[in-house]
């Protein structure tokens, strides 16, 4: 029963590990992303806003995104929960800039929920954002953190970021390629595959709902 159509595509190659399906998150996601947020445990909350922000500015920060300038990702567990977001904010780029001469830069910005770590969610969320910036012309993706943050690190340094590190803070970047025909059509199919994974999840918590509610009316 409710058995999800992309269970044997989300595998992951050895067989048992599934492969993370990254989404786009808009409007309709931003109460989702503000209790991942909240929920976050205090150390968590550190690393990823660089302080401990109190609740009022986590919701400040969140009802302040703008979809319409920023790209947000998201990564949904089985039980339809969001455990993972990654924001892509894009900048002019400074005109004294020796990296790029492109129009903007972006800055991406991750969260991991504890019980979704160790499946690799942060760099398919890093790897998402950048093949973006590929497809639309942005050419540097920076990252800035807490030389702490052991999660940003680790992916700065998979993905062959430039690190430099001040006074236990780290600014990372990466030179992207131009886009191509494959990396369009790579990030079109990820999204397709991520939206019916959402959907099939958004309908089978739905249906439990009602089931749930019609058999405590008996």
């Amino acid at each position: 029963m409710f058995q999800n159509p992309l269970r044997r595509w989300g595998r992951h190659r050895d067989g048992k590990r599934p492969t993370v399906l990254v989404k786009e998150l808009r409007e309709r996601d931003r109460r989702r992303m503000l209790r991942h947020f909240l929920e976050l445990e205090d150390s968590d909350r550190l690393l990823r806003f660089g302080s401990m922000l109190p609740d009022e500015q986590v919701t400040s920060y969140v009802n302040g995104i703008d979809f319409s300038r920023d790209m947000v990702f998201g990564v949904y567990n089985r039980v339809f929960r969001l455990v993972a977001v990654g924001h892509l904010a894009f900048a002019p780029r400074d005109e004294s800039s020796t990296v790029t001469d492109k129009e903007r830069v972006a800055e991406f910005g991750v969260s991991v929920s504890r019980s979704a770590r160790g499946m690799g969610v942060g760099s398919r969320l890093f790897e998402r954002a950048a093949i973006h910036c590929r497809n639309n012309d942005v050419d540097t993706l920076y990252m800035h953190c807490l030389s702490s943050n052991k999660t940003m690190m680790h992916i700065a340094k998979k993905a062959g970021m430039e690190i430099h590190r001040e006074y236990g803070e780290a600014d990372a970047y990466l030179k992207l390629l131009p886009a191509d025909p494959a990396s369009v059509l790579q990030e079109a199919l990820h999204e397709q595959f991520a939206v019916l994974d959402y959907t099939f999840k958004a309908n089978k918590r739905i249906a439990v709902k009602w089931l749930g509610r019609l058999i405590g009316k008996k």
